[in-house]
C-alpha cells in the first residue's frame, strides 16, 4: 500500500507542479541554469553532445538537477526547458517543460542529474510542448552518443526519436529514462510569457526571447 501511494503522490506532483506561480525572476534563473547545464557538458570534448547531432536536430530540453531517489520504489521529478530549432538553424525562445515519473524495483539510493533531451524530429517537439510524453513509449529514447566530432549514421538518426546526455551529481544504482514523462508547465510559461500560445513562441516567431532566452540561444548557436 505505501507503495502504490508513492507512486500516486510522485505523479500527483509531476501533474500539479505548475499550478504555482513563480515569478519572472525565478524563471530567469532557470533558463540561466539551463544555459550553464549545456555550456559546462560541451566543454568536455570527449563527453558532449556530438556537434553534428546538435546541426541535425529540432529541438531540445534540458533539465538543470532531476532528482531522482528510491528505496524499493523510485520516482524522478524536474523542470527545464525546451527550444524548438526551424529548418534555417534558428532557435525559438525556450518554454517550460517538466520531466517526471515513477518506477518499482529492487532499488536504494538518490540521486541529483542534469539532464539534456535532443529531439530529432518536429513532431516530437510538438509532443513534448503539447502533451504528456511517455519516454520508451510514445517516443523512443537512447543514449546519446558523445564526442563533439563524432559523425552520426542516418541509420541512428532516423531509428531514434530523442537522444539522452545526463552528468551525475550524486550516486544512484539502474539509472533510466525509459518511463519517465514530459510534458509542457502551462501555468509557468504563461506567468512567463503572458498569453502567448506555446506553438507562437516555438514555431511561430511571434514572440521575442527575454534577456536569458537570448542567452542561450546564443550559446546554442555556438554548437
Amino acid at each position: 500500500m505505501k507503495k502504490i501511494i508513492s507512486v500516486i503522490v510522485c505523479f500527483v506532483f509531476l501533474f500539479a507542479a505548475d499550478v504555482f506561480a513563480a515569478s519572472v525572476s525565478k524563471l530567469d534563473g532557470r533558463i540561466k541554469d539551463a544555459r550553464i547545464v549545456m555550456e559546462e557538458m560541451q566543454e568536455m570534448p570527449d563527453t558532449s553532445i556530438p556537434s553534428d547531432l546538435v546541426k541535425k536536430c529540432a529541438g531540445i530540453a534540458i533539465y538543470p538537477s532531476v532528482i531522482k531517489g528510491a528505496f524499493g520504489i523510485g520516482g524522478q521529478y524536474g523542470q527545464g526547458v525546451l527550444l524548438a530549432k526551424d529548418d534555417a538553424g534558428n532557435w525559438s525562445p525556450p518554454v517550460f517543460v517538466s520531466l517526471g515519473g515513477a518506477s518499482i524495483g529492487f532499488q536504494i539510493g538518490g540521486q541529483a542529474a542534469d539532464i539534456i533531451l535532443v529531439i530529432m524530429g518536429k513532431r516530437g517537439v510538438e509532443s513534448f510542448s503539447h502533451n504528456n510524453v511517455t519516454l520508451g513509449g510514445d517516443a523512443s529514447v537512447a543514449a546519446g552518443p558523445v564526442g563533439r566530432n563524432a559523425q552520426m549514421d542516418t541509420d541512428i538518426l532516423l531509428k531514434a526519436g530523442v537522444f539522452s546526455y545526463s552528468r551525475t551529481k550524486g550516486l544512484f544504482a539502474g539509472i533510466s529514462l525509459k518511463g519517465a514523462i514530459v510534458g509542457p508547465m502551462k501555468n509557468l510559461n504563461k506567468d512567463y510569457y503572458g498569453d502567448s500560445d506555446v506553438d507562437d513562441i516555438l514555431f511561430e516567431g511571434k514572440v521575442k526571447p527575454t534577456e536569458e532566452g537570448q542567452k542561450l540561444i546564443d550559446l546554442l548557436k555556438k554548437y
